[in-house]
C-alpha cells in the first residue's frame, strides 16, 4: 500500500509544475537578476505544493479508509511511509519537469534581457511534511467516526460476588 501511495506522488510534481506561480530571471549578459525583486511567486510555489499535497493527503487517507474500514498500526504506518515517499517523488518529478536548474544555459537560450522561467524550487522544506499529516490526521478521523467499534470490556468481577439469579450470596451463618 506505501507503494501505491507513493506512486501518486508523481501527480503532484506534475499539478506543481502546472499550477504553481513562475518566478521570472532576466539576464544583462553578465549576471542573471530577479525580473520582479518583490514578486510573490517564490513562496507561491511553496504554497501550492503545500495545498496540492494536503489535498492528495485528504483523497489518499479517504481510499486506504474505503479499501480496508478500519484502522490499525500497520496500515497507518504504511499510509504515513508511503505518504512520505509521494511527497519526496512529487518533490523530485516537479524539479524535473519544470525549468532547466542551469541558469547559465537558460540565460544564455534567452538572451541579454529576456525574462526566463527559473527553476522549480521548494524555499521552506516543511511542506514536505503536508501530505502525510492531512493523510494521517483524515484517516485517524475517519476511522474514528466510521471505523468499527470496540465491543466493552466483560467486567471480570461481575460474577464474583452474584449468584446466578444476580443476588448476592448471604453470608456464612455462624
Amino acid at each position: 500500500m506505501a507503494l501505491l501511495v507513493g506512486v501518486a506522488g508523481v501527480l503532484l510534481g506534475v499539478l506543481w509544475v502546472w499550477l504553481a506561480p513562475r518566478v521570472q530571471y532576466v539576464s544583462n549578459g553578465e549576471a542573471v537578476f530577479l525580473r520582479n525583486t518583490e514578486g510573490e511567486g517564490r513562496i507561491g510555489s511553496d504554497g501550492t505544493f503545500l495545498l496540492l499535497s494536503a489535498g492528495l493527503g485528504a483523497l489518499s487517507a479517504v481510499a486506504v479508509f474505503l479499501w480496508r474500514r478500519r484502522g490499525g498500526v500497520p496500515l497507518v504506518i504504511g499510509l504515513g511511509v508511503g505518504s512520505v515517499f509521494a511527497a519526496l517523488v512529487g518533490w523530485r518529478v516537479g524539479l524535473w519537469l519544470g525549468p532547466t536548474s542551469d541558469l547559465v544555459v537558460a540565460a544564455g537560450k534567452a538572451g541579454k534581457g529576456v525574462p526566463f522561467d527559473a527553476p522549480m524550487q521548494l524555499l521552506a522544506y516543511g511542506v514536505l511534511l503536508g501530505w502525510p499529516m492531512v493523510a494521517i490526521l483524515v484517516h485517524l478521523g475517519l476511522t474514528a467516526v466510521w471505523g468499527p467499534k470496540d465491543l466493552p470490556a466483560a467486567e471480570p468481577w461481575a460474577g464474583a460476588y452474584t449468584t446466578p439469579d444476580g443476588l448476592l450470596p448471604r453470608p456464612p451463618q455462624d
